[in-house]
């Protein structure tokens, strides 16, 4: 006789109930090991994520002469001018300069030369880099200078090229440019379908020239292109300093056009077609070529990039500062 409330089946109820608590406890184990597994490869892995960072860090921080071969050797030294050139760019007078004056100090360099690509930029450190060149030319007059120009050379990248004795450039290159520009936009009209006025206040008569939600005034204009054609002035100066009689009789030379390196050439522009390695062979003969290019390091990159946000808007908006662009 069976008593009440006890199943017949009640030995394999109890070992189904066993079974599944312990398989229950095993995917719980199972669950939490993978748990603990996935959490050190996602540690291991932040480490080395972390390990990386600091390793570019380290190397970034790193003086330019560890990264440089032996100069202790007759050898040709090669500045790069690269890029825009402005204060705040890798291409800066700062940096130029700076390479410039430790190539002149090594009484091992045969000749310097100026590796140019660049679509010019500003007028001031073109400038810079330009009187700089000319006064350790005469410093040092039997190291001599020359520039060769790669896929660009224009603007403020020739500015520069024009104080090295010969300019050089491949048959391709894009040489010229001799002209200035500035620019910005005008929203008076839109302003104005908009039902937009402009409140602008300001202490000088002229404070608020060129603002490009104001119709422009004569006088600002004539003002703006008075210093366009001072800079311009200043360009071709430059120019005909570092080339003489070279450069021909051509209406068009400081127009702002540009031409490729054949015509550059018949223009006197440049003195022949050469790269860098026949440059350094056949006119300094040295042809083991050490870089002094000085180049920020990755945290003054950093750092500079903060602090021209920081500084924010310039005195006069709506107009960019003059370019040899």
């Amino acid at each position: 006789m069976t008593e009440l409330g006890q199943s017949p089946n009640g030995s394999s109820a109890s070992r189904d109930e066993t079974w599944a608590r312990e398989t229950l406890s095993r995917l719980a184990f199972a669950a939490v090991v993978e748990q603990r597994r996935s959490r050190r490869w996602g540690i291991f892995f932040k480490l080395l994520f972390l390990l990386y960072l600091i390793a570019i860090l380290v190397l970034a921080t790193l003086p330019l002469d560890m990264t440089q071969v032996d100069r202790g050797h007759r050898h040709t030294a090669l500045i790069n001018v690269e890029g825009l050139i402005a204060a705040d760019a890798e291409a800066t007078a700062a940096n130029v300069v700076a390479g410039l004056r430790e190539a002149f100090k090594n009484e091992h360099v045969a000749g310097v030369i100026l590796s140019i690509n660049s679509p010019g930029g500003s007028p001031v450190q073109a400038g810079e880099m330009y009187d700089e060149i000319m006064r350790l030319r005469k410093e040092h007059p039997t190291i001599p200078v020359y520039a060769v120009a790669s896929d660009v050379c224009a603007s403020g990248g020739y500015y520069v090229a024009a104080a090295a004795q010969k300019i050089f450039a491949n048959k391709a290159s894009i040489i010229g440019s001799i002209g200035v520009r500035t620019d910005g936009f005008g929203f008076e009209d839109a302003m104005a379908k908009l039902g937009i006025s402009r409140r602008l206040y300001t202490a000088g008569s002229h404070k608020g020239f060129l603002d490009p939600f104001l119709p422009p005034r004569p006088e600002d204009i004539a003002h703006i292109q008075g210093m366009l054609d001072e800079i311009h002035q200043q360009f071709i100066d430059a120019v005909r300093a570092g080339r003489g009689d070279r450069l021909k009789d051509n209406p068009d030379l400081f127009s702002g056009l540009v031409w490729t390196g054949e015509k550059s050439v018949e223009l006197g522009l440049i003195d022949g077609l050469a790269d860098i390695r026949q440059v350094a062979k056949e006119e300094f003969k040295a042809e083991k070529i050490v870089d002094y290019t000085q180049r920020p390091k990755v945290l003054e990159r950093i750092l500079t990039g903060v602090e021209t946000a920081i500084q924010g808007w310039s005195g006069t908006i709506g107009l960019s500062a003059p370019k040899l662009q």
